[in-house]
Order: C-alpha cells, then sequence, then structure tokens
C-alpha cells in the first residue's frame, strides 16, 4: 500500500529504514536524498525532484518516474526494470548504463526522457 505524500518537501531528509515500497511521492522534493539500496518498487514518482540524490542499488522496478527531475543522481546499480520514464529528465545522471536503461519504459512514446547522458538512447519498450 505504501506511504501517500504529495507535494511534501523531504530535501535532505534522513528516511533511514523508511519502507517506500509503492509509495505515492507525487511531484515530492526529494533532491539530494540519500536513499541508497532502498526498495521504491511500484512507488508512484511523477514529477519529482530527486536532483542529486543517491540513487545507488535503489529498485524502482514498475515505478512510475514520468516527468521526474534525475538530474545529478546517482544511479549505479539501480533497478529500472519496466520503470516509467517517460518525460524524464536524466541530463549529467551518474552511472547509468545503457543495459539498465534498456530494461526501462515509456508509458508514451512520444514523449521519451529528455536530456540523456551523452551516448545513451531512450528506450523502446512501452510500459
Amino acid at each position: 500500500f505504501g506511504a501517500i505524500m504529495v507535494d511534501c518537501n523531504l530535501r535532505g531528509a534522513n528516511l533511514t529504514g523508511a519502507n517506500l515500497t509503492g509509495a505515492k511521492l507525487y511531484v515530492a522534493n526529494l533532491s539530494g536524498v540519500n536513499l541508497k539500496g532502498f526498495n521504491l518498487e511500484g512507488a508512484q514518482l511523477s514529477g519529482a525532484n530527486l536532483t542529486g540524490a543517491n540513487l545507488r542499488d535503489v529498485n524502482f522496478g514498475h515505478s512510475r518516474l514520468s516527468s521526474a527531475n534525475l538530474s545529478g543522481a546517482d544511479l549505479r546499480g539501480a533497478n529500472l526494470k519496466k520503470a516509467n520514464l517517460s518525460g524524464a529528465n536524466l541530463s549529467g545522471a551518474k552511472n547509468l548504463r545503457q543495459t539498465r536503461l534498456d530494461r526501462a519504459c515509456l508509458g508514451n512514446p512520444k514523449q521519451p526522457p529528455i536530456n540523456l547522458p551523452a551516448g545513451l538512447k531512450a528506450p523502446g519498450k512501452r510500459c
């Protein structure tokens, strides 16, 4: 079921031990937050601000990251399997590999992720 927090400011918050599986964090400000190793499977993060966040080894499987801002976020080892990245800003995302990006999908193929790091292509799968 998960937490429901709409338009909340969690910038720099210590979320150690929080269970965010299936959380609804629409338009949440999570900039600079350390979510390393968190399970965000099925989370709704549409429009969320994740700039500069530590997202290493985060499970974003089946999550909705449409129009989310992940610029400058560290995505080393993040699971993006079937994560919806329609309109997401991935400019300057660190440690993002094409093989991980290829596991993601687009809910609207006409709205691919914007500002992908150099050399990466938008996933071709539809959610």
